[in-house]
């Protein structure tokens, strides 16, 4: 028997967003004892996550070719699709099965290839017994018009949307009595302080960050990187501002380093523009916390920026940005840019002298909400707790 709550649909640290909400999470059930089944064991280790739970590398199918001819036979043979999760998730089901699992993808059901798995995951450990969490997710609406969307979020003994939208989504949709809205629990995390580099001038320097994922989204090719170029320039220009590039994801084919580089490309030897490394969740939040303005892409670089009260605009592409922004601010207007509307090279500029126009009413706005929106981030802890005090007995 496994008897730790069991973290899944975890894609490794090196997505910084996915490493902040286990490292928030785990910080508030500490009381429970946690297993972390992750895709990538070593990114785990290479950053926050070590200390707080334990760590199991889930199994690759592409990675053993006779496991991978035996699996697609058998689904064809038998129409057994599950059999792929049995496989990945083998070590923690059978008599290593847990009493509770936790999925932890929040997004997993914004994307078509992902929702499939989680379906599969979640319909895998439902029948092998054991009882399901969704953990700070987001859907899109139009995505619950599959009834087998909707069969799978009722399979759940409990999900916490993080955003408005996507409850309003799920209750229309008739999956009403498991669903509570909770904020993201990354705003939860607790920043770790680092040295910042020479340059950074604190409270006078502007974070931006950017996805090779908006580029994706983008209606008129390169219009996304024209737009953060002439905004760089501007904040340059008009004024003593310094600007601080930060990547939030440094996957192999999907890492914002790449994109920021190619955003540094001809500032190299300007001390007002500040390439920063990889770091931890942690280390992030911190320096984002001491930047005057946020221009972010990645949800997770952008709550760092909310929660630790910065005026922050999101370059954003779906029902995570409008969600988050319409909760903290009652609308997503001017607060969030969606890449996909993005025509001319000057739009985010605009969008960028309206928040600081307004700049010390957002932080205000942020100063007077922040202190509960994060504790009651902190407070979905206090449901898992429920669930397990019911199921490890």
């Amino acid at each position: 028997m496994n008897n730790k709550l069991t973290m899944y649909l975890h894609g490794g640290s090196g997505n910084h967003g996915c490493e902040a909400i286990v490292n928030a999470t785990c910080h508030m059930i500490s009381d429970i004892p946690k297993l972390l089944v992750t895709n990538s064991e070593k990114e785990d280790k290479s950053y926050s996550l070590e200390p707080l739970c334990d760590i199991l590398q889930e199994k690759k199918i592409d990675e053993h070719l006779l496991a991978h001819v035996w699996y697609y036979a058998w689904r064809a043979l038998f129409h057994d699709p599950e059999s792929f999760m049995r496989y990945r998730f083998g070590a923690v089901l059978g008599k290593n099965l847990a009493p509770l699992y936790l999925s932890i993808g929040g997004d997993m059901y914004c994307y078509e290839i992902l929702k499939k798995e989680a379906i599969l995951a979640n319909s895998t450990f439902n029948k092998a017994g054991t009882k399901t969490i969704l953990w700070g997710c987001s859907i899109e609406p139009e995505l619950l018009k599959d009834a087998a969307l909707v069969e799978d979020m009722k399979r759940y003994t409990l999900i916490t949307a993080r955003e408005s939208i996507t409850k309003k989504a799920l209750n229309d949709a008739g999956v009403i009595n498991n669903v509570k809205l909770f904020p993201d629990p990354a705003f939860a995390l607790k920043p770790q302080e680092i040295t910042l580099p020479e340059g950074f001038m604190e409270g006078k320097t502007i974070g931006i960050n950017i996805s090779p994922m908006i580029v994706d989204y983008e209606k008129e090719k390169g219009i996304a990187i024209a737009n953060y170029k002439k905004l760089i320039d501007y904040i340059l220009q008009t004024s003593d501002n310094s600007v601080a590039l930060i990547p939030h994801v440094v996957w192999k084919n999907n890492d914002d380093r790449l994109t920021l580089a190619e955003l540094y490309s001809g500032y190299e030897n300007n001390p007002r523009v500040i390439l920063f490394p990889d770091m931890s969740c942690q280390n992030i939040k911190y320096v984002i916390s001491k930047c005057r303005a946020f221009i972010g892409a990645r949800t997770h670089a952008t709550i760092a920026a909310y929660s630790s009260g910065v005026p922050t605009l999101v370059v954003g592409y779906s029902v995570k940005a409008l969600g988050i922004a319409r909760d903290i601010f009652g609308t997503e207007k001017d607060y969030v840019l969606p890449v996909q509307k993005l025509q001319t090279p000057e739009e985010l500029i605009h969008a960028y002298e309206w928040l600081m126009e307004n700049e010390e009413t957002i932080r205000t706005r942020l100063k007077e909400i922040m202190p509960d929106y994060c504790k009651r981030a902190a407070e979905a802890g206090d449901e898992i707790r429920r669930i397990w005090k019911q199921v490890a007995m």
